[in-house]
């Protein structure tokens, strides 16, 4: 029994490890590719009432938008769920599926109003 609860608590705790590696790699993403230029230092403050607040939002719902910058930059069809804006659409270009996972996940573990202020 002993033995059980040692080897669950060792993998509770590769698994915090690997998800705080993965928020780390999510930061990095966001300063790589200077999201800070539009959505604000903490993702929360953007530099134009239009731009939208990231920090909080849900991580499946930034991802599904990353996707779809990505499918509209890649000249995907209309019904293949596309999004098109050419500066978005430049950068999520460049973003590994993995690239979008950590950053998602970081921006979500992020305190935020999870909405647009105008």
């Amino acid at each position: 029994m002993k033995r059980l609860m040692f080897a669950l608590a060792g993998a509770g705790l590769m698994v915090a490890s690997a998800q705080a590696q993965d928020l780390a790699a999510g930061r990095a993403v966001f300063e790589k590719f200077n999201c800070a230029s539009c959505h604000g230092a903490d993702a929360r403050n953007s530099v134009q009432p239009e731009y939208p607040v990231l920090a909080g939002q849900h991580a499946d719902y930034l991802a599904h938008a990353l996707k779809a910058y990505k499918r509209g930059a890649a000249g995907s069809a209309a019904t293949a769920n596309v999004r098109k804006n050419p500066i978005m659409g430049a950068f999520a270009a460049q973003l590994s599926d993995q690239d979008i996972d950590n950053v998602t996940a970081w921006l979500a573990s992020l305190p935020g109003p999870l909405s647009v202020h105008k």
